[in-house]
């Protein structure tokens, strides 16, 4: 019996192959455009991929070679399992679309990999672009996820996304009806941002239909532009865990319930990465502080939408 209070990635996956699926990160060798110079150089403030991308760093190998390894490492978990190959490093779309459509077909060309996860900016998906996921959306299972991290544009601004808010609502507007899944990455606590502001970005992942959502908590990583400004002692707010826990589980309540949970707080793979907020918890903790608030407010994902 599914007894979450919140719609889970991994219960709609199993709702969808019957099985536990695994998602598989790659590095398919990209770039960014706010790294390059076509929008900046400097990238986000408060980006460094090496913190959460297990593969941003690894040498080159095939997208095949690394999904391989990676199904070695998970065959002892589960004998009956499928795959989603996620293209995680950087922006997975930033590429001419006869380059995109081998590295896509060769991942989908691993046994048991039923579809792709495919990590982008909402600034970097050209028609052109699009028809090229469509095609194998028709016959895979494919999420396109967008970063959005905040709906307003001086929050954007300020963290140096280097897009808008319209180009997010224009690229959800010309991938709906395509079968493709779109998902969503915000990020709760960002400077200068109210819980009003946060619930709007929630209202607006509603009203725009997005299909899932993967949430965030600001984090300090070494290596970041906000870090930079952290260790020079400007005045830069972080969530303590419980404040994280009341906010994500109001979020959630105004967050519609058809869309799923992809991800519900954020995590770095070295602790040394981190410099603030330091919870000293692992993430299984925090998911179940976020179940037991839920629990004790009688409350759930889409509790506090609008009918």
């Amino acid at each position: 019996m599914y007894k979450k209070r919140y719609l889970t990635l991994s219960h709609f996956l199993h709702r969808q192959f019957g099985c536990r699926v695994y998602k598989i990160p790659v590095n398919a060798g990209f770039t960014c455009p706010n790294r390059d110079g076509t929008v900046g150089t400097g990238g986000c403030t408060f980006c460094y991929n090496p913190s959460f991308s297990p593969v941003a760093d690894t040498p080159a190998k095939s997208i095949r070679e690394q999904i391989l390894e990676y199904k070695t490492r998970l065959s002892h978990r589960k004998r009956q399992a499928k795959y989603l190959a996620y293209f995680q490093s950087y922006t997975n779309t930033y590429a001419p679309p006869n380059v995109l459509r081998s590295l896509y077909r060769e991942a989908l060309s691993v046994p048991d990999v039923v579809g792709l996860c495919i990590g982008t900016r909402p600034d970097c998906v050209p028609n052109p672009v699009l028809n090229v996921i469509e095609e194998y959306a028709r016959d895979h299972h494919v999420w396109l996820e967008y970063g959005l991290q905040s709906i307003h544009n001086k929050t954007l601004r300020l963290i140096n996304r280097g897009h808008t808010a319209e180009d997010f609502l224009d690229a959800v507007s010309r991938t709906k009806g395509r079968g493709i899944y779109i998902c969503a990455h915000v990020i709760l606590g960002l400077p200068g941002e109210t819980l009003q502001d946060m619930l709007t970005t929630a209202r607006a992942l509603n009203d725009v239909g997005v299909d899932g959502v993967k949430i965030h908590h600001l984090q300090i990583i070494r290596h970041t532009k906000i870090a930079e400004d952290y260790l020079a002692g400007k005045n830069i707010d972080t969530l303590s865990v419980d404040e994280y826990v009341h906010l994500v589980c109001t979020f959630l309540e105004h967050l519609s319930p058809e869309i799923v949970i992809h991800r519900l707080c954020g995590e770095v793979l070295a602790g040394e990465m981190l410099l603030a907020p330091v919870w000293n918890l692992p993430k299984t903790d925090i998911i179940n502080k976020i179940d037991k608030e839920l629990n004790r407010r009688g409350s759930y994902q889409g509790s506090r939408v609008n009918p």
